[in-house]
């Protein structure tokens, strides 16, 4: 649910100081993995991605901008996903959360634009656990067995299925109408006369009645329409405290003030009102967090969500995206991981948590299986793609995170970063040829890529909340590049330029690559740094690596200089060689990517060298032969 426009969190980025640039580096990192296979995971905005209308109104409704439904997503393009290396599909959006569009006629209560974000509303305030949001549905009677055909769909194309839960926060006017027998609200039980109360599902601010924020900078909820219920009003009493943790009755507008924070046992000055996890727990196995908290008495808010992740395991769902995990305290997590781990081992488990001193604690005592590597590598990365960043910072990250590298997720684009190609990043597709070779090549941790971003979307459109570079959460809106691969749901790339399908091509090749390799799920070292010690014309724009198995040995090298070819002779460590018990003589090498490379790996005196001519923005997966 970040967004840099909207959100407020401190990040605590470690920084990176000349000496640290400048040190010596271990030349093999460990060889230790629990990797058996690499992961791919495509994420798509699941309303956005089978529509095929263009007017792209600012603010458009349902109706003049259109919007993609589950059954877009047909055993074609399921394949065709599929094709381009991935294991794992993210349907983002999925539950139902808070619209513009009247539902009324299915039981369904309308929403307040007074607290919903866009006209399609943001997927991050969920109104109700247990159905699907009604737009993806084309019978929305039968919108919740529409999404188990998709799941079977999924299934049947050989991909495993992710859906969101948010576990700090709901819509403020969730309301399930579809809960099972027995089942009760959010805040249905709750002592509303309490600011706090442990098994209380929100916290509250007793006798005082929620304001709608104060717009400022001319922003209108739905831009120039003024719609029924758009008053500047919304009734709640007492009111609540916001998503974010704003505990103001009338939030600020960048407040995350369509949802209301969920309680998990902490009281407001901090305390927590259950059992913590015992010592050296962080290197037990989840059936042991599980068997703990058996007996233990856990907050409410801990129970409903639990039943909720088990609800949807049942529906067939393979694994979940946590928004903002960090927010919540990770003994929870202990408490409904190990309870997922229980009823499915193989569940996917991939978690939003942006704070590098605690991605420890939430993988091993919180039992996620996944995090973003966001503000190391990503940002890192980012700034290498602009221009402003030396590749000499890389390595450091990837050496620090060596013990938890396999639980750090690589991405390039999400809902929630700015599109590659958008000016405010890169401004160029190509630019990230080099970032995703390093980023879906450099450890064993899945790799994952927005929709549209293997054609080279650029999110410039003007949707209504919120600003171009991103392609919005929060409004109905076609994606032109995606689009024009859509083809009038033939997914065929029938429409792409010449320039987008050869794009699309280096995904697919590398992320194939990536999926059969069995050097990815082996071990890693850094040569990086002892060619920027000992390698004439080598350079900060330059990423040399290398990745090894019993059976494959590659050598990774990118060139990160849109305008300058990269020439010089690479070399391999004493250290590496001999690890690798290389002979004194000469091997060929061959690029894997596009086949179009060969030359030979000299070793002589114990060290290896390599002739290597690398176009601007190119790279080279070389295999020993």
């Amino acid at each position: 649910m970040k967004s840099t426009k909207y959100i407020a969190i401190v990040i605590v980025m470690i920084g990176l100081s000349c000496e640290q640039e400048k040190k010596q580096l271990k030349t093999v990192a460990s060889e230790v993995t629990t990797a058996k296979k690499k992961y791919v995971v495509y994420q798509v905005f699941t309303r956005l991605f089978g529509n095929t209308n263009t007017a792209n109104k600012p603010w458009g409704t349902i109706e003049e901008n259109g919007v993609g439904k589950f059954n877009d997503f047909t055993k074609k393009a399921l394949a065709e996903i599929k094709d381009l290396g991935a294991s794992h599909i993210w349907y983002t959006g999925v539950p139902h959360h808070a619209v513009i569009k009247d539902y009324t006629a299915y039981g369904i209560s309308n929403d307040d634009p007074d607290v919903v974000k866009g006209r399609a509303g943001s997927p991050y305030a969920v109104k109700d656990y247990y159905n699907v949001n009604p737009d993806l549905a084309v019978n929305v009677e039968q919108r919740l067995e529409e999404f188990e055909a998709l799941i079977k769909r999924t299934h049947e194309a050989g991909l495993k299925v992710i859906i969101d839960i948010v576990p700090n926060h709901v819509a403020r006017n969730y309301k399930s109408i579809s809960k099972p027998k027995g089942v009760k609200d959010f805040g249905e039980d709750d002592d509303i006369s309490l600011v706090y109360h442990k098994n209380n599902n929100f916290y509250y601010n007793p006798n005082e009645a929620f304001k709608v924020p104060e717009w400022k900078n001319g922003y209108s909820p739905l831009g120039d329409e003024k719609h029924p219920l758009e008053d500047g009003e919304f009734p709640e009493t007492p009111a609540k405290w916001t998503g974010n943790g704003s505990r103001q009755s009338q939030p600020d507008m960048n407040d995350w003030y369509e949802t209301v924070k969920v309680n998990y046992g902490i009281s407001p000055d901090g305390n927590k009102d259950f059992d913590e996890l015992p010592e050296g727990f962080e290197n037990e196995a989840y059936k042991t967090h599980f068997e703990f908290w058996k007996d233990k008495e856990v907050p409410n808010s801990w129970i409903k969500f639990r039943d909720i992740a088990l609800f949807w395991l049942d529906k067939g769902v393979d694994g979940f995206r946590y928004d903002m995990a960090e927010m919540v305290p990770v003994e929870f997590w202990s408490f409904m991981n190990s309870s997922i781990k229980m009823k499915n081992p193989n569940a996917f488990l991939l978690a939003e948590v942006y704070n590098p001193s605690l991605y420890r604690d939430y993988i091993k005592k919180g039992k996620m299986d996944y995090l973003y590597d966001k503000v190391q590598l990503y940002d890192t990365l980012k700034h290498v793609m602009q221009g402003h960043g030396k590749t000499d910072n890389i390595p450091p990250i990837l050496e620090e995170l060596g013990d938890i590298e396999h639980h750090m997720l690589h991405f390039l684009e999400n809902h929630d970063e700015q599109r590659i190609s958008s000016p405010d990043f890169a401004g160029n597709p190509e630019k990230g040829k080099p970032a995703m070779v390093v980023s879906a090549t450099s450890t064993t941790a899945p790799t994952m890529i927005y929709f549209g971003q293997e054609v080279g979307e650029d999110g410039s459109e003007h949707a209504g909340f919120g600003a171009p570079t991103r392609t919005s959460i929060f409004d109905y809106v076609g994606v032109p590049a995606h689009q024009r691969w859509v083809n009038n749901k033939q997914f065929d790339g029938g429409q792409l330029t010449s320039q987008e399908k050869e794009l699309r091509d280096f995904y697919k090749r590398l992320l194939n690559f990536t999926i059969t390799s069995e050097a990815m799920v082996g071990s890693y070292a850094d040569i990086h740094q002892y060619n920027r010690e000992n390698t004439e014309g080598y350079s900060d724009k330059v990423l040399s690596f290398v990745r090894w198995s019993g059976n494959e040995k590659l050598i990774i090298i990118s060139n990160f200089d849109d305008t300058n070819i990269q020439e010089f002779n690479l070399k391999l460590p004493k250290e590496i060689i001999e690890k690798w018990n290389l002979n004194a003589k000469d091997y060929e090498v061959e690029d894997q990517l596009y086949h179009s490379f060969k030359s030979t790996l000299k070793v002589e005196n114990g060290l290896g060298s390599i002739k290597i001519k690398l176009k601007a923005l190119e790279s080279f997966i070389l295999k020993i032969q």
